[in-house]
């Protein structure tokens, strides 16, 4: 059934694939030729970051309400298969401290989270740890960008927000990232990330309460981002970002686009390296090019999101 950023460089013996497909709804613009170039850009950045023999299927859309959206699928998956999956897979620094965490109180049959036998995962995060996925959807996720507000997008944008770091939100949340939390209405079973999910005690955390305050760790015990927790529309998946922490930028994986900002891939890649992703070469940031990753710290803008399970 259905287991910072401390690398040193490896030569990948495959590479991450994708397979997109542009609706209508996109080769239908006018500007299609450059929202179609930006969004392969950006997955020909992620192949070149990850090593895993498996392609991704994901169809392209514009919208017109929004920032973007990412609609996937949900498996329930055997959490000892999963943790046995996740040990075999295992290859960086970041890895080996995140399983020796799981490892600590997750070995067994039951997840640490919420103790059911079983979990919720996406089907590319099922095939990038090496488990069979013969009952998943021959596509990993549909991601709808509002190219009205985009800074490349249809004509007359008002380009308020970076497109590069909303097709990178909405990826990583295809390849895996993001809580079971507010997902799934009433549901105990966590997804993979929820198991980097602590309060600042070192304790684990799967709560919807908004009095509750969750971090991303690797280890339990070093912070390395804020969840938003707060019911205030966001993913919980999602970093905490209305209002933003002190002293923190803003992030790829924000809850709530900033106009203007560009922020890097930086946490999130770790994020995707320990729920079974080999992370394999990290670029300069002039390396990005054009991809000068950004959600844009004026005023707000929510991220609607919808999902289907099954």
């Amino acid at each position: 059934m259905f287991a910072l950023f401390a690398l040193s460089a490896r030569r990948a013996t495959a590479s991450l694939a994708f397979s997109p497909t542009f609706d209508s709804t996109i080769t239908s613009d006018p500007n299609a030729a450059a929202i179609e170039g930006a969004i392969n850009n950006v997955l020909a950045n992620y192949s070149a970051m990850f090593g895993d023999p498996i392609t991704v299927h994901i169809t392209f859309a514009s919208m017109s309400g929004g920032l973007g959206q990412s609609n996937f699928s949900l498996s329930t998956v055997s959490y000892q298969d999963f943790y046995t999956a996740l040990l075999a897979d295992g290859k960086s620094a970041d890895d080996a401290a995140a399983l020796a965490r799981l490892g600590s109180d997750g070995s067994g049959s039951t997840n640490p989270v919420t103790g059911t036998t079983s979990i919720f995962m996406k089907p590319a995060t099922i095939r990038a740890v090496g488990l069979n996925c013969s009952s998943c959807p021959s596509s990993d996720g549909t991601i709808s960008i509002n190219t009205h507000i985009t800074d490349i997008g249809s004509p007359g944008t008002s380009g308020q927000y970076s497109f590069i770091a909303t097709v990178e939100h909405e990826v990583d949340e295809i390849l895996g990232l993001g809580s079971t939390l507010g997902v799934v209405a009433g549901s105990n079973q966590p997804s993979p990330e929820d198991f980097f999910r602590f309060t600042s005690a070192g304790a684990r955390s799967f709560t919807t309460s908004s009095s509750a305050t969750a971090y991303f760790s690797i280890n339990g015990t070093t912070d390395l981002a804020q969840f938003d927790n707060q019911n205030d529309g966001g993913d919980f998946g999602d970093w905490q970002s209305n209002p933003r922490p002190a002293g923190t930028s803003p992030q790829v994986q924000d809850a709530f686009a900033t106009p203007g900002a560009h922020p890097a891939l930086g946490v999130e890649l770790g994020a995707l390296d320990v729920i079974g992703y080999d992370l394999v070469s990290v670029p300069e940031p002039a390396s990005y090019g054009f991809l000068g990753l950004a959600i844009g710290a004026v005023a707000w803008f929510a991220r609607r999101r919808s999902h289907r399970q099954i």
